[in-house]
């Protein structure tokens, strides 16, 4: 292969990174703000979240056009094709965070419309666990770094033990006060949000692993509903 058409491949699949990591600084901003929407009863910034979940859609449209492109005219082995399939997937797992937070920032407009419960703290906790998890699995991306991304895998569990925990707590919280049982229930999905968020992180991690090492996980993941999307 010619030099200047060796050079024009690299500079596509760096671009095809780069553009995975502009999509994950997209849905890390919406995981953020939709839990700050929830934790501040923001209803504006809860809207902002919902409109601007159309780049993060455009984001992974743009991923799959440059993929197919590559498939199409360079036909990339080895590596090569790791890095292509690997920004693929992690764009799709990307676009569903964004679609987890535009949920969570939906379920805030209308917590916003009632009284505040106690239990909002614990959901605020547990959101900030999974929204550290999806940082360090996109640094861990765009630094190939798999020992990170396999801290990341390990540690998927501890969001369902809290997701556990809290689903508990909201059950307790709706008997004892049925006036609350509409506010909880929101805040039961938005437990099921976060939780599904801290999922696609780890199937990220999955794919770094995979892009570095060219071999899946072999350990059982640790994970509570292996079947979630």
């Amino acid at each position: 292969m010619a030099e200047h058409t060796v050079k024009a491949f690299t500079e596509e699949l760096d671009g095809l990174t780069q553009e995975v990591a502009r999509m994950g600084g997209l849905a890390e901003a919406a995981v953020n703000d939709s839990l700050a929407a929830v934790a501040r009863r923001d209803t504006d910034l809860a809207q902002l979240v919902i409109e601007r979940d159309a780049k993060i859609d455009a984001a992974q449209r743009e991923v799959e056009k440059r993929a197919i492109k590559l498939f199409a005219l360079r036909q990339p082995m080895a590596s090569d094709l790791r890095v292509v399939l690997t920004a693929w997937r992690a764009a799709g797992e990307l676009e569903r965070v964004g679609d987890l937070a535009k949920n969570i920032a939906k379920r805030a407009l209308i917590l916003n419309q009632s009284e505040p419960i106690q239990l909002m703290r614990s959901v605020e906790r547990m959101g900030k666990i999974a929204a550290a998890h999806l940082k360090q699995v996109l640094d861990a991306y765009a630094n190939k770094d798999v020992q990170a991304a396999i801290g990341v895998w390990m540690q998927d569990d501890n969001i369902d033990a809290h997701y556990n925990s809290l689903f508990r707590e909201l059950l307790t919280y709706m008997i004892e006060d049925p006036r609350t049982i509409s506010s909880c229930a929101h805040l039961l999905f938005i437990a099921k949000n976060i939780e599904r968020i801290g999922d696609h992180g780890t199937n990220i991690a999955e794919y770094i692993h995979f892009l570095v090492t060219g071999e899946e996980i072999a350990t059982q993941r640790p994970r509570g509903e292996p079947g979630d999307p």
